[in-house]
């Protein structure tokens, strides 16, 4: 785990309401943001998520870190550079997290979407700050999030039973599958799951349309399935 082993473990309050306290004024005050990350915030929040505590702690910590991500180029740059990516797959891949393995999948989710947004909009408006644009630019998450075999997981993370969880699972196999399409189609599992969503959908979409839901939720559901199984033929 690159520069998160020889970090000293942080006091235990790091690893209790102190991280969620600590950074819920993170997103409205950028100084106190890029001190705490040369501060080693990070690091210590990487720290406890990558050694045994409990999954109560483990939450707070968790939204901590997405606290401390999230429309932050900076922070993201060092996450990776921290190895973030490989102390997120190892905490989804443990068992009993699957609650923690939905919030990671939609901070990647968040992530992705926020750095195509960012650059998407400095092309057709050309508001960003140049110094801000050129940050995201050196987040290399897309390249790292398949090195470090997040095609795989977020493809298996699709057999959890609650249709929320799926639904958050659909939409990061899509913004994935310009980087992921050759893995996924080389998943005959993906291909399996995928074609039993869309029959249990199609049935539940039926019984919306049933009850006057022109556009309802698993009818929505159905379309993303649909969408990537068109896009893996």
């Amino acid at each position: 785990m690159a520069g998160v082993g020889s970090v000293p473990l942080p006091p235990d309050p790091w690893a209790g309401q102190g991280a969620h306290s600590f950074l819920c004024f993170f997103p409205s005050n950028p100084k106190v943001q890029v001190e705490a990350i040369e501060g080693g915030a990070l690091q210590k929040l990487l720290v406890i998520l990558a050694t045994e505590q409990p999954l109560t702690a483990k939450k707070k910590v968790l939204f901590a870190l997405c606290s401390l991500l999230r429309h932050f180029p900076y922070a993201q740059r060092q996450f990776l550079k921290l190895g973030g990516l490989q102390v997120l797959r190892s905490l989804v891949q443990e068992k009993g997290t699957e609650v923690l393995a939905v919030r990671v999948i939609t901070l990647l989710y968040d992530l992705v979407t926020e750095k195509m947004f960012a650059e998407e909009e400095a092309e057709l408006t050309q508001e960003t700050p140049p110094e801000k644009l050129q940050q995201y630019r050196q987040v290399h998450l897309l390249p790292g999030l398949r090195e470090q075999g997040w095609c795989e997981i977020t493809a298996h993370l699709l057999a959890l039973p609650e249709h929320d969880a799926r639904e958050k699972v659909l939409q990061t196999l899509g913004v994935l599958l310009a980087t992921c399409q050759d893995r996924y189609r080389q998943d005959p599992e993906l291909s399996r799951t995928l074609a039993s969503l869309q029959a249990e959908y199609q049935a539940l979409a039926s019984l919306e349309l049933q009850e006057g839901e022109d556009e309802g939720y698993f009818r929505e559901l159905l379309g993303s399935v649909d969408s990537l199984l068109k896009e893996l033929r």
